[in-house]
């Protein structure tokens, strides 16, 4: 396997100052969802929606799910294995989808089915995404109502204000805040740990809990209906998909470094200390975070916990950056502006389109509840619906990658597969209850994408359909040729064998034909990034300086079009000055009809999506000086 070489080359660094900064930033950027997940996760199992009474053996089996949940799911699941199957360096569950179609044949069934997969989990990311800062945030705010229950009424306010704050700081890039990220959420898991020892020690009887038997008593005792306590308990491992998400940041070494040795510790004496404050104090289950916090330390570790918050929700907010454009780039989602942030690091962007779309959902979502235990009812359906589609693929890459591993790996994939429907199940109970909102906004999303990605193969057909083959029209062309103009002209083309309609409407109304002409695709791999050597391809075809060129980038990268073809003097003799070359471009205009291909309602959605999306002038970064539209109306 791949990664067993950068497994055991990490370790030789382990100790570098380099390996531990590595680990640093990972804490503050990878852990930040996970961590800041004992602010409500206990005071939600004792919710009144579950019904549980918060006495001793009650208190140690929920602690004991908890602690499972989190070696079973997040340590076995995505820190031991999962980050293994790594699509050269980058995870999360795009990229895994992509690896997958990698081992399948084009076209095929199962790859059409994997895509399904993919997209259906990734619609169901944003839904995480949108929850994720509405309830870190109230969540730490609310410590106010131990420290002082007259503040209340201004919880709701300081919420919205802190994540007006947090979005409308987004253009600004995170390269300077980056840097005290790590920092933060290390005096933040040393609080964890700090606080959760000290009630450990005031109630020793918690340790039980590490004893998987109190896990098993728990079901014993509630019957088969105690399964719905996983609604509770997933929210202990959330953020579990998003260290998978984030490998291809820091890679897989310093994640897996920082969560056996640091993080997992921390968690695990927060989650015991507690149930040790619930088991010495019962009232204490309202919200046992805080009451486990000393009087003296409360104001403090309330802004502690608000600063872990924001970090955490900027965490989500710049994945669902980079999953945006992944999609993007796999043609699943419309062309967006994408602003890069930083001069140095090509992976910090900002799309504005996404950023205050997130925005407007979450400002929604805490105004509509009002209090993180109303959002934790939310919580959870689909972050545990992405994992079990990740246990899916993960058995497919174990299947085609994995010979030698397949078989132990497939039984465990069995064992997540069960925990995994448990969490489904649980989950779905709560959909009357708030649940419908993630579920609801994954199927809009989803169907968004669907539309978009099948409207982009009808709009394709069409045009290839009613266009002239370029080895029979350019011949043709040249018997009669027409005036020959100075420069160099780009004419942007999504089937490479078709005559582009915006040559064709030049010729109309111009009747003119540049010194030379240049038929360029811009293709999508599905690996990260593009080798140098397979970027740029041009060759030469029927004489008369025309060309064609092809272009090729990682679901990763931005695409810079011109930079590209400013380098194709190493192929061939054709040069590209930037001032004497004009790109053109074809802007369909979409016509809904009534034949085949998508329902009319689906025409008039992607007609709207296509209408409403960038430019190429903004995506491929073309000079907006030297790009020429010409319109096309296509039915489809």
């Amino acid at each position: 396997m791949k990664n067993d070489s950068t497994t055991v080359a990490a370790h030789s660094h382990a100790s570098h100052p380099a390996g531990l900064a590595l680990v640093i930033g990972a804490i503050g950027v990878v852990f930040g969802d996970i961590g800041t997940s004992p602010l409500y996760t206990l005071k939600e199992a004792f919710s009144p929606h579950y019904g549980l009474q918060n006495d001793h053996n009650t208190v140690l089996g929920v602690l004991s799910l908890a602690f499972w949940a989190l070696n079973i799911v997040v340590t076995l699941k995505y820190v031991t294995i999962i980050m293994r199957a790594d699509n050269d360096g980058e995870g999360g569950i795009m990229a895994l989808m992509a690896l997958v179609q990698r081992t399948l044949r084009n076209g095929s069934r199962s790859a059409y089915i994997v895509g399904i997969l993919g997209i259906f989990g990734a619609s169901l990311f944003f839904g995480d995404g949108v929850i994720t800062p509405a309830i870190t945030v109230m969540g730490a705010v609310e410590g106010l109502e131990v420290a002082a229950p007259g503040l209340d009424a201004f919880i709701v306010p300081i919420t919205l204000v802190v994540l007006a704050a947090l979005f409308a700081a987004q253009r600004f890039g995170t390269a300077r805040v980056g840097k005290v990220f790590g920092p933060v959420m290390c005096l933040w898991f040393i609080a964890l740990a700090a606080i959760g020892a000290w009630n450990v020690i005031e109630a020793p009887e918690v340790l039980k809990a590490l004893n998987p038997w109190w896990g098993m008593r728990f079901f014993t005792e509630h019957g088969w209906h105690g399964i719905f306590i996983f609604g509770a308990v997933v929210l202990a491992v959330t953020g579990g998909e998003a260290l998978y998400a984030d490998m291809g940041h820091f890679g897989a070494p310093p994640i897996r470094h920082g969560w056996y040795f640091f993080v997992l510790p921390c968690l695990m004496l927060n989650y015991l200390g507690q149930g040790a404050v619930v088991l010495l104090r019962p009232d204490a289950v309202a919200n046992p975070f805080f009451e486990a916090v000393p009087g003296w330390a409360l104001y403090p570790m309330i802004v502690l916990a608000t600063m872990a918050a924001v970090i955490a929700s900027q965490s989500v907010i710049t994945g669902a950056y980079s999953v945006s454009r992944q999609a993007m780039q796999l043609g699943y989602i419309p062309r967006m502006r994408i602003k890069h942030t930083s001069h140095d690091t090509i992976g910090q962007i900002y799309i504005p389109a996404i950023n205050w779309g997130l925005a407007a959902l979450v400002f929604g979502l805490v105004l509509a509840f009002r209090s993180s235990s109303n959002l934790a009812v939310a919580y959870g359906i689909s972050v545990s619906a992405t994992m079990l589609i990740d246990t899916l693929l993960l058995a497919l890459i174990a299947r085609t990658l994995w010979p030698r591993m397949r078989y132990w790996i497939l039984a465990l994939c069995a064992v997540f597969l069960v925990l995994d429907i448990c969490f489904v199940v649980a989950n779905g109970t709560k959909l009357m209850q708030g649940a419908w909102f993630p579920v609801a906004l994954g199927i809009v999303l989803f169907t968004m994408m669907r539309t978009w990605r099948r409207g982009r193969e009808l709009l394709r057909e069409e045009t290839s359909k009613e266009g002239i083959k370029l080895d029979v029209f350019l011949p043709g062309l040249m018997l009669a040729p027409p005036v020959r103009v100075p420069g160099t002209a780009v004419f942007l083309t999504a089937s490479p064998s078709v005559t582009p309609h915006a040559l064709l409407h030049n010729l109309k109304h111009n009747k003119v034909l540049h010194e030379r002409n240049v038929f360029l695709t811009v293709e999508t791999l599905n690996i990260p990034y593009a080798p140098v050597e397979r970027r740029l391809k041009i060759e030469s075809i029927g004489g008369d300086d025309f060309y064609r060129a092809t272009v090729r980038y990682g679901f990763m990268e931005t695409p810079d079009v011109p930079v590209a073809l400013m380098r194709s003097c190493d192929q061939c003799d054709l040069t590209f000055n930037p001032m004497d070359t004009t790109y053109f471009v074809s802007r369909e205009s979409i016509v809904a009809g009534r034949r085949r291909g998508m329902p009319i309602w689906r025409d008039k959605l992607f007609a709207f999506m296509h209408r409403n999306a960038a430019t190429a002038t903004n995506f491929f970064r073309i000079p907006g000086n030297r790009l020429v539209e010409l319109g096309a109306q296509v039915e489809i």
